[in-house]
């Protein structure tokens, strides 16, 4: 055993000296170790999570294309993990802790995507439960709610790496901000109450910053393959200027601005982008919002989204308020919730619980049940 667990820890031993050391990992909760490093075993706790497992039918961009060849969230998660733990290794970065957070950032994530969490969040404040956003709702997932609502106790550093992953504006270099256990619990709950928390928030870790830039690098050329493939755009349509840049194809885009931030990034206690790549990168995700994601639904898709929560949202409170047990979202969720769980949180909280976990065609199956009979 003494063995074995010398080599799951070999890779610290070549990590450069701003990566961050397994044994500097944080839990919440005591936790008891076995072989493997903190890191490494908050991957395989997601990995085995039922909210992992939901990735396979949550959408990405598109909703409602008849194509299997569109990404669903899962393929936005890989490549994120993929593309991160690049930059990672040729940084020498803690790759363990990189995949981790790159693996759970969008457990929080909806049914329909962005287009979901704009009208849960319209939903959630309705209810004075604060701000929803899906960022928040995946440290949530890992913290409350996966285990029955005991949570998976994963390491501070990971929960922050996944807490900032989606920061609002695209920034030409990303420098961690030290933390300690209080100040991300604060940050935490500060995202449900106060916007500036969630527009300022920064990893802690220079791995967390990493997965915050390969994010954005993940989805950018894929789901202008996606709107290809849809016939929504072509590629003629790529501004000139990015094109020269940057290249035109996904395996392109993705390859020049990985090997422009390790460049740039190597040695340094901050993660950064050349001018030019920058630029770059943020024309194109101008042209994105502009000419795909604005255009992925069309009014008709995301009226008939809205009245499908505005719908599930009510009658599924209704039914905790009525304390209806014979009703799905007891059977389904509520049932195998701990009791503590069930007895500390509002009624509107979950159901804001229930519906941000659903895949996509759990949501549509709901629908159908109880307002199409």
């Amino acid at each position: 055993m003494k063995k074995i667990i010398e080599n799951m820890k070999v890779h610290n031993q070549n990590l450069s000296k701003y990566a961050s050391r397994d044994e500097d990992a944080v839990r919440l909760k005591p936790n008891k170790d076995d072989f493997r490093t903190s890191y490494f075993r908050d991957i395989d706790r997601i990995i085995y999570s039922l909210s992992y497992t939901r990735y396979i039918d949550k959408t990405q961009v598109f909703s409602f294309e008849n194509d299997d060849m569109i990404s669903k969230r899962i393929t936005h998660i890989q490549l994120v993990s993929k593309i991160a733990r690049t930059i990672g290794r040729g940084l020498a970065l803690n790759e363990d802790l990189i995949e981790a957070a790159s693996l759970g950032h969008d457990l929080g994530h909806v049914p329909f995507g962005h287009e979901g969490e704009k009208i849960l969040n319209k939903l959630s404040k309705k209810y004075n439960e604060g701000y929803f956003h899906h960022n928040v709702q995946s440290v949530r997932t890992l913290m409350n709610l996966e285990n029955g609502g005991q949570g998976n106790n994963i390491t501070l550093q990971v929960l922050d790496a996944i807490l900032c992953h989606n920061g609002e504006e695209l920034q030409i270099k990303y420098k961690p901000r030290t933390k300690t256990k209080e100040d991300f619990l604060e940050e935490y709950n500060g995202c449900y109450d106060n916007k500036k928390v969630l527009k300022n928030l920064k990893p802690m870790t220079l791995e967390g910053c990493v997965v915050r830039i390969s994010d954005v690098i993940a989805y950018i050329g894929k789901d202008i393959e996606d709107a290809i493939r849809l016939n929504k755009i072509k590629l003629i349509d790529l501004p000139n200027e990015v094109v020269e840049v940057l290249g035109a194809t996904n395996s392109e885009i993705v390859n020049t601005i990985v090997i422009d931030i390790i460049k740039n990034s190597m040695d340094k206690n901050y993660i950064s982008m050349s001018k030019i790549i920058y630029d770059a990168l943020q024309s194109l995700i101008d042209f994105n919002y502009k000419n795909i994601y604005l255009k992925a639904n069309t009014t008709t898709q995301l009226d008939k989204i809205d009245k499908m929560f505005e719908s599930l949202f009510k009658l599924y409170y209704e039914q905790i308020m009525n304390n209806n047990k014979k009703e799905d979202i007891y059977i389904i969720f509520l049932n195998g919730m701990s009791q503590k769980y069930n007895e500390d949180t509002t009624a509107a909280r979950k159901v804001i619980d229930y519906i941000s976990g659903m895949t996509d065609n759990f949501f549509i199956e709901q629908y159908k049940k109880y307002f199409l009979v």
